[in-house]
C-alpha cells in the first residue's frame, strides 16, 4: 500500500487495560470469569485462548461495557468502568472496534454502508467520508466488491468487511472474537496480517481465538483460560 487509510491511535495512557481481581457472572449462574488480573499496554497485542466455555467471549464483554463484573474493577484509558453510568458509555465505546462472532452484518445494507455505519451513526457526513472508506475497503482487499450485498460476499470477504467496519473510526482498542473461525487457513493468515498492520499502526489488539497454529505462528503475548482463570500468560511460540 502506498497509503494507509487508517492513522496511529494517539494513546497517552499507560495501560489501555487494566483487570483488578475481576470476577463475572450472568444472573444467578455460575462465575464465568474469576479473580483476573491483567493490563494491556498502549500498541500491545494479545491473543485470549482457551476451551468452549472457558470465558473467551464473557472477558471481551466486559472491555467492550457490554457486560458489568461482579466482582473487582476494570479500568478502560485509566478510568474506572466498572460501575460505568450508561451516558457515557458510547463515548468510550467509539475508541473501541470490535469483529463479533457472528459479524452482525446489515442485510440491507451494502458493504460499504456496512463499513460507513460506524461514522455515520457518529453524525459524519458522507462527502466527507466516502473517499476513506473506499480506500479502506480496497485496503481489506474488497475495492471491487464495496457496494455488493452481504449476502453475495464469500466468508472471507464478510470476515475482512467486519474488520474494516470496525476500524473505520481509527479505535484505540481492537476486539476481535473468532475472527478467523470460518475461514481456511490462507485466509486467516491474511486477516491475521491486517491485524498486525493496524497493530503497527498503534492499535492495542486482543483476538479470542481457538485456532493454536494461528497463536504459535504469531509469536505474540497469550492470556490462557481455563474455566474462568487465566492459567498461563506470555508468548507461545511453534513448539509449545
Amino acid at each position: 500500500m502506498s497509503r494507509n487509510p487508517i492513522a496511529a491511535a494517539d494513546i497517552s495512557a499507560e495501560e489501555v487495560v487494566r483487570f483488578d481481581d475481576v470476577s463475572m457472572r450472568y444472573g444467578r449462574g455460575p462465575e464465568v470469569l474469576s479473580d483476573l488480573t491483567f493490563a494491556l499496554a498502549p500498541g500491545s497485542f494479545h491473543f485470549v485462548t482457551g476451551p468452549s466455555g472457558a470465558g473467551k467471549s464473557s472477558l471481551l464483554k466486559l472491555i467492550y461495557l457490554a457486560q458489568r463484573p461482579t466482582k473487582g474493577l476494570v479500568h478502560l484509558f485509566g478510568q474506572d468502568v466498572s460501575r460505568a453510568p450508561a451516558k457515557v458509555k458510547p463515548k468510550l465505546r467509539r475508541r473501541i472496534g470490535v469483529v463479533f462472532q457472528d459479524l452482525l452484518l446489515l442485510e440491507h445494507l451494502s458493504a460499504f454502508d456496512n463499513a460507513a455505519l460506524p461514522l455515520r451513526l457518529a453524525g459524519a457526513k458522507p462527502a466527507d467520508y466516502r473517499n476513506d472508506v473506499a480506500e479502506l475497503l480496497t485496503w481489506v482487499g474488497l475495492g471491487s466488491r464495496m457496494h455488493a450485498m452481504p449476502a453475495t460476499l464469500a466468508g472471507g470477504e464478510k470476515q475482512r468487511l467486519a474488520i474494516a467496519r470496525a476500524v473505520v473510526n481509527r479505535p484505540e482498542i481492537l476486539l476481535a472474537d473468532e475472527p478467523t473461525g470460518n475461514v481456511d487457513h490462507d485466509m486467516a493468515l491474511r486477516i491475521f496480517r491486517l491485524f498486525v498492520e493496524l497493530n503497527r499502526l498503534g492499535t492495542t489488539v486482543l483476538i479470542a481465538t481457538h485456532d493454536q497454529d494461528l497463536v504459535a505462528r504469531s509469536g505474540r503475548p497469550v492470556l490462557h483460560l481455563e474455566a474462568g482463570r487465566i492459567h498461563r500468560r506470555g508468548p507461545m511460540g511453534p513448539g509449545a
